[in-house]
């Protein structure tokens, strides 16, 4: 038996779970099982907690159905669990280094303990010092161990079930488990205080609790907040005849009544009801003798336990400050258009518009483009409006409707707008309207640190610019595509908010499964690629430690040494593309053609560095190679999420002389290099199938349920579009 189970539950925390992992494993006191517990075993966190599995035998994944909620979650973890104590860590919280070990010496002093109250740090998810809101609580505890009556401050409802170690065989036999519904932390932590004779308390810290930036999900408004009336009902029925003071009574009810305080957490048409029923509860079940605190929380319990609601109200509008949901005035340039703007705001929303936006207005390109076509098949209703910037208005495809960005008309669809689709981020004046639809479609899959994790590297940092910002442009988002796992768990760590994630594959790769012969052949012809040549598309991209474009490569000898079959398509990073052609001889420069998909149709092979073109590129399951010149400087300046070095989709090539032999030798498209490929498309092109366009229509604009989305294809049953003729493929 195991001295300790620690029980993860890992809902929704899939980008961070790695970290809760690692603190437990990377513990000193090595004497405990690890017990995951994941939404299904197709589930993002699965993959990760099994990975886990495979390399240490003390973690044991189990799965409950996000139906069953954190209760249902920490239930199965308890069922599985074969420690003599447990713990409970949320997903994205961490062990603090040498908690194992001060617990157990703890328990060697004080001897068994039915629970073993830990200190806990508070972080805030960005910045400010960590708070641990053990310390005053603990700071009159008993030095020994002690029955909760000589402490009766110290509970499980001050306290939360991760800060505290609980023996199982005590939990087992009092039946103690977690309550469903919401706030049921409140329940168990409740029912624990009324049947443990022993506690004692820890005062280092144990546990280092993540305060999300969202904030806690029971603090949004709606009917779960019923259910704190649920929890107070259980644990102070368990508490009737068992000698408790009103310390338990008063804690719980102050929870209660900072939800009845606080109206936007509850509908307008429960606030009446939820204030009635915790009358009857604070009637049923006070204590006899009961003191009430001073100050308006005991103004507020009189009125509850007289069952003023009116009152009550009265002084819940007096008490409460302005909101701060006034907000801030959109600044589009120019007064006369930001007085626009706002009078476009004040009229409704128009629920058949939708905007669209690629690039901050380079053109009608990527996923936006891809989704704005498949809505003119599947939801003609839907009228659809491109923004570009001026330069490109003209560049435009004939019969799509668009607007210049900064006009007075660009202005009024976004006011209006119900669906806004864009694969970067809309003006910062832009207003979030509710019942308007954000769709942020990305553009790439992160090899490089993206969002705020690009905080800790100064030179991205200080071309970032506010991070503060940024994430008010998150917080406009509804949507969040994804076409892996390993993205979706990225943007959830790159970019905290409130969005739910679309793993439907990115729309604009669909073209690179849906192609056909004669539209390869036509790229080809439309880029300049001599018939019979070996196209290599060479795909660098940006260094933040850099200013202007550098290839990096001389491209001319390389193609004398590659072999005289052999041309470039060469593709500079977007940032780059000031219309200046930078090819001549066997150079085709490509970097303003509109669309990547099309060039990666061209080519036969790519070459890059560390572009996120390559995780697109795979899906046509054609050679790439790695041009890795500089990947110890790039880690180091820009940071990555996993080592390409490691886990590359081809050979990696760190000289000019290398990337030759590769080519020369035609060891690029071998069967090694084929199977290193195999593996990478398994990992990165696990979503993008074809359909990614028609899953985001149909959901986002069609409105249809989420089980009605056409599932994603195996990568088994794929075929990419056809390669040219020029390449031998197997």
């Amino acid at each position: 038996m195991p001295r300790f189970s620690i029980i993860v539950p890992s809902h929704g925390v899939a980008g961070r779970l790695s970290l809760a992992l690692d603190s437990v494993l990377g513990q000193s006191f090595g004497d405990f099982e690890l017990i995951p517990v994941c939404d299904a075993p197709d589930a993002p966190a699965w993959a990760v907690a099994a990975g886990y599995a495979e390399r240490d035998s003390r973690v044991t994944p189990v799965s409950s159905p996000p139906s069953a909620g954190l209760a249902g979650a920490r239930n199965t973890g308890m069922r599985a669990a074969t420690g003599a104590y447990l713990l409970f860590l949320d997903g994205d919280d961490t062990l603090a280094p040498g908690a194992l070990t001060a617990l157990d010496a703890r328990l060697a002093e004080t001897g068994e303990v039915d629970v073993l109250y830990a200190g806990h740090e508070r972080t805030p998810w960005w910045e400010g010092e960590p708070a641990n809101p053990a310390d005053p609580l603990f700071a009159k505890a008993p030095r020994g161990a002690f029955p909760p009556a000589e402490a009766p401050g110290i509970t499980g409802v001050q306290l939360p079930v991760w800060s505290a170690a609980y023996r199982h065989d005590f939990l087992t036999a009092h039946a103690l488990a977690f309550p469903t519904g919401h706030f049921t932390d409140i329940g168990f932590g409740g029912l624990v205080t009324v049947h443990a004779e022993r506690v004692a308390v820890l005062r280092s810290v144990v546990v280092r609790h993540l305060l999300r930036r969202q904030g806690s999900r029971l603090n949004l408004p709606g009917e779960h907040h019923a259910d704190l009336l649920e929890q107070t009902d259980l644990v102070l029925t368990a508490a009737a005849g068992r000698g408790f003071t009103g310390d338990l009574f008063a804690q719980l009810f102050a929870a209660v009544l900072k939800t009845a305080a606080h109206p936007a957490r509850l509908p307008a048409s429960h606030r009446r009801a939820f204030f009635r029923r915790a009358t009857a509860l604070h009637r049923r079940h006070r204590p006899a003798g009961f003191r009430r605190p001073g100050g308006s929380l005991g103004v507020q319990h009189r009125l509850l336990a007289a069952g003023a609601y009116t009152a009550f109200r009265a002084l819940r509008g007096a008490n409460r400050k302005l909101s701060a949901g006034a907000q801030r005035i959109p600044r589009p340039r120019g007064l006369r258009t930001r007085l626009y703007y706002r009078l476009q705001l004040r009229r409704r929303i128009d629920p058949h518009l939708a905007v669209y936006c690629a690039y901050w207005g380079r053109g009608y390109a990527c996923s936006p483009a891809a989704i704005h076509a498949k809505a003119a098949e599947l939801a003609p209703h839907i009228r659809s409006v491109f923004l570009v910037e001026p330069d490109q208005a003209h560049a435009m495809p004939p019969g799509i409707d668009h607007a210049v960005i900064g006009s007075r008309r660009a202005w009024r669809l976004l006011a209006r707008a119900k669906y806004l689709v864009n694969n970067a981020n809309f003006a910062e004046g832009v207003v979030k309207r509710e019942g308007s639809v954000h769709v942020q479609t990305q553009h790439g899959t992160p090899l490089k640190k993206m969002g705020v994790d690009q905080s800790t590297y100064p030179v991205v940092a200080a071309a970032t610019g506010s991070f503060t910002k940024l994430l008010g442009r998150v917080d406009r988002w509804d949507y969040n595509l994804s076409s892996n796992t390993h993205s979706t768990q990225m943007w959830e760590r790159a970019f905290p908010g409130s969005y739910e994630h679309l793993e439907y594959g990115y729309p604009r790769n669909d073209v690179l499964l849906t192609a056909t012969a004669e539209d390869v052949a036509r790229v080809r012809r439309e880029l300049g690629v001599p018939e019979g040549k070996t196209a290599v598309l060479y795909a660098p991209t940006h260094r933040d430690h850099r200013t202007g474009f550098d290839a990096g490569l001389d491209l001319e000898a390389f193609c004398e040494a590659a072999g005289e079959d052999v041309v470039v398509l060469l593709r500079a990073h977007y940032f780059y593309d000031q219309g200046v052609r930078r090819g001549s001889g066997r150079i085709i420069d490509v970097t303003a053609h509109r669309s990547a998909e099309d060039v990666c149709l061209a080519a036969d092979v790519l070459v890059t560095d560390y572009s996120s073109i390559m995780f697109d590129y795979a899906n046509l399951d054609r050679p790439i190679v790695v041009y890795a010149d500089d990947w110890d400087v790039y880690t180091e300046t820009r940071g990555v999420y996993f080592d390409l070095m490691a886990a590359p989709p081809g050979p990696v090539a760190r000289t000019p002389e290398e990337l030759a032999r590769v080519f020369a030798d035609g060891s690029y498209d071998s069967a090694a290099s084929r199977s290193l490929r195999n593996i990478f498309r398994a990992r990165f092109c696990q979503f993008d199938d074809g359909r990614a366009a028609e899953r985001v229509v149909r959901r986002v604009l069609l409105g249809e349920p989420a089980e009605a989305i056409p599932p994603v294809r195996p990568l088994a049953e794929r075929v990419p579009a056809p390669a040219a003729s020029t390449l031998v493929r197997s």
